[in-house]
């Protein structure tokens, strides 16, 4: 199914938390026709995100002018926290649903155990699509260090650094050289894009490993990739995500990281906890994975987004300073060079075990 998308995103589509409409923009092959965010009506995609560079799309104020649109998909395009529905967009979601659109979701709240929702899509033939519901998964079995591919995995100094896009833009960058690199997602808004995967952060936590396994086996099997890059989550010292981080560095089985970092804050929020330094974080996932099975960290991919450029420069030469590894803001200045950088260093690892 090719969707034309309402990218829905009120009073949020200028910030971090619409990053699943900004990803969906950015990465996927669906097209967003327009987007409902009352405070950028008037504007362009472009002029609100400047990563959207180039993009066109409309911003209007309500549904019922998105409606106006010939949409055949409401996508809820942001992320708020903890996943919950907001009382304020039960209304709008009805009018679509009526209207016979198919909704997309990819908060934890389902869609489709909301019986208002479910009869409305019942009686106008509407798709409830819950991004988030996940397949029944086995436990590990150490089944993913025999994939035959070796394994990248993002990582971050936070959430919402930007671990999903640094993936896709090296994946991106890999075709571009000639390389065929498959991209695994492990989020809401990496599933929308790619068409298939699990929400690490939704499974039940003894088979958090074992659906991180099972996402690099499928992904091994119906490939001829010569490299899987795992979409990352959360951070190692996040504390409430960090057990989704630790589920991928160990369910995935990677050969080796890349560092994603965001320069614009010194804290995690709401939490106050500290982020960690460019060695500490280095320290800490390549100590955490050497338990089970070494993974060095290759480089850092920076996100500098609200920088200027000479900004954003001096923060990725500062990083390659502390660390001597390839620095760069991929998503801002291209991945060719990190890319080319870290690929030879991308080989199987053995484990610490014997399987």
């Amino acid at each position: 199914m090719t969707r034309r998308y309402i990218a829905y995103a009120p009073h949020a589509f200028a910030s971090g938390s619409a990053k699943t409409a900004h990803g969906v923009m950015r990465y996927a092959n669906d097209e967003v026709i327009c987007v409902v965010d009352p405070d950028c009506a008037g504007r362009v995609a472009a002029d609100v995100v400047p990563f959207l560079r180039g993009n066109s799309t409309p911003i209007v104020a309500t549904i019922e002018e998105a409606l106006g649109f010939d949409a055949t998909s409401l996508l809820l395009g942001t992320a708020p926290q903890g996943g919950a529905l907001p009382a304020a967009w039960r209304a709008d979601i009805l009018l679509a649903i009526d209207r016979s659109l198919e909704i997309v979701s990819g908060l934890h709240d389902f869609l489709g155990s909301d019986t208002a929702f479910t009869a409305a899509a019942e009686a106008s033939g509407s798709r409830l699509w819950d991004v988030r519901a996940v397949p029944t998964v086995p436990l590990f079995s150490g089944a993913a260090y025999r994939v035959r591919q070796p394994i990248l995995l993002t990582v971050g100094n936070d959430c919402a650094v930007g671990k999903m896009s640094a993936s896709l833009e090296l994946c991106a960058a890999a075709q571009r050289a000639g390389t065929d690199a498959a991209f695994v997602p492990t989020g809401q808004t990496g599933i929308m894009i790619a068409g298939w995967g699990i929400a690490i952060d939704r499974v039940i936590a003894d088979f958090a490993t074992g659906a991180a396994e099972q996402l690099v086996l499928e992904a091994a099997s119906k490939s001829t990739a010569e490299m899987l890059i795992v979409e990352g989550q959360g951070a190692i010292n996040h504390p409430a995500y960090a057990p989704v981080t630790l589920a991928l560095l160990y369910g995935c089985a990677p050969d080796a990281l890349l560092l994603v970092c965001d320069v614009n804050a010194t804290t995690i929020e709401p939490f106050g906890t500290p982020r960690l330094s460019y060695a500490d974080l280095i320290a800490t996932y390549e100590q955490t994975c050497a338990l089970v099975k070494p993974a060095p960290v290759l480089g850092i991919a920076l996100n500098t987004r609200g920088l200027s450029e000479s900004a954003a420069r001096e923060h990725i030469d500062a990083a390659h300073a502390a660390t001597d590894l390839p620095c760069d803001d991929i998503v801002r200045f291209g991945a060719d060079a990190l890319y080319a950088a870290i690929t030879p260093h991308v080989q199987k690892r053995a484990t610490q075990g014997m399987i």
